[in-house]
């Protein structure tokens, strides 16, 4: 990249461009048929699954009109929320039914292949939450699925679609970082992952993730997400894994880890260094890249850029809101830095007014609207995925995993 190429890009990286993310153009869908218009049903309506409804009913244009679980409780749960919607029990019921022409497939994460695969043959527009399954012969078959598929399928990987992250990305590509040192992430979070219930079987499909054969562990369902971040910034994968955990807090009889630690090594040599936790929710979420010139630490709703004392000055930085952080100064990465600030509305654009999740949906939208290009596909899904499958076999069987990407 040339100087003056490098100077453009960082001049589209803070200003307009990120702020096309946070209202997105949605006249193409506004311009449907009401015959064509974005009739969604939402399989699976636990926790995800609602935070999922919610969103949807903030995208004009968009109804969700069918809701489906195999638990009465939370299928009644979910046509509280969904005015006017119909209830089903089965995938195939509600398909069969004609009345929705996309769905949203939010269940546990050992089920996504026999509802991913079903609902992708019927040729509906799919959105699959992530991880993507259980299992790297469930990713492999999901992604054939989405090949043949004549509906618009996008993958829930939020990052990429994340305003604050498109945003820091470019700084990332720019000379803003320069060379990668080392990546960390981390996941803390002060919960038990338990779901109450006083029926023995129903409590059994709930906690799901406490089944070493049914769940990938933090690793798998909370890694995933944040493995993704970096496949995507740095266009590469992690070759191998190691790692360890335990149970350092909830001695109740679980027998998957609550907080674990592990290693990813890339080809080059550059290591990711990932940990996570239900036991204390210090730090929260987030993920740092460390470079020569700079650090940039994401926190999916926020983001800084820590430039080192000898970093060359690359002139954006009049645009910058900065922020203590003990000894260290960090810049603020806001998405429309440059229009904010000639409002003298900078501070007014720190954080992301929704959630992760729901400028992911605006993209899957936006991209049936107008026929586009989704924010993840689901082969890069399955990669994630497989990463994350890959680290908690590491660290359950506390030896070094080699990550197999192979069959996509």
């Amino acid at each position: 990249m040339n100087e003056i190429d490098r100077r453009m890009f960082l001049t589209r990286a803070a200003g307009g461009m990120a702020a096309m993310a946070l209202v997105p153009n949605l006249q193409a869908f506004g311009g449907l048929s009401a015959e064509d218009a974005l009739r969604v049903g939402v399989i699976g309506v636990g926790r995800q699954g609602r935070e999922i409804m919610g969103e949807l009913g903030k995208i004009p244009g968009v109804s969700v009109v069918a809701v489906c679980d195999v638990d009465e409780r939370r299928l009644a749960s979910g046509l509280r929320r969904a005015s006017g919607a119909t209830g089903y029990a089965t995938v195939r019921e509600m398909l069969d039914s004609g009345g929705v022409n996309a769905v949203v497939v939010a269940t546990p994460t050992h089920t996504h292949r026999e509802v991913a695969v079903e609902c992708l043959k019927s040729g509906v527009h799919a959105y699959l939450e992530c991880p993507l399954a259980h299992t790297r012969e469930d990713c492999i078959a999901i992604s054939d699925a989405a090949r043949s598929s004549k509906g618009v399928v996008a993958a829930g990987l939020q990052g990429r679609s994340n305003p604050v992250y498109q945003l820091a990305r470019g700084f990332f590509l720019s000379d803003s970082v320069r060379d990668l040192v080392s990546m960390r992430a981390q996941s803390n979070r002060k919960t038990n992952w338990i779901t109450p219930s006083n029926d023995p079987v129903r409590k059994e499909a709930l906690n799901w993730k406490l089944d070493p054969k049914r769940s990938n562990g933090l690793a798998g369902e909370w890694g995933t997400q944040q493995f993704d971040v970096f496949n995507w910034y740095t266009g590469k994968y992690p070759t191998r894994v190691s790692g360890h955990g335990g149970i350092r807090f909830y001695e109740d009889g679980r027998k998957v880890h609550d907080t674990i630690s592990c290693t990813l090594v890339y080809e080059d040599g550059a290591t990711l260094g990932y940990d996570a936790t239900l036991a204390n929710s210090y730090g929260g979420k987030h993920e740092v890249f460390f470079g020569s010139n700079a650090a940039i630490k994401l926190g999916w709703s926020h983001g800084w850029l820590f430039k080192e004392s000898d970093a060359p000055t690359q002139g954006w930085e009049v645009y910058a809101n900065r922020q203590q952080f003990h000894n260290d100064e960090g810049i603020t990465l806001i998405a429309g830095a440059t229009k904010l600030a000639e409002q003298g509305k900078l501070k007014e654009g720190i954080g992301l007014p929704n959630p992760a999740v729901h400028y992911a949906l605006v993209d899957w939208v936006t991209a049936i609207a107008s026929s586009g290009s989704v924010a993840c596909s689901v082969d890069e899904a399955a990669r994630a995925t497989m990463v994350g499958i890959a680290a908690n076999d590491a660290i359950v069987s506390g030896k070094s995993v080699d990550i197999d990407l192979s069959g996509l």
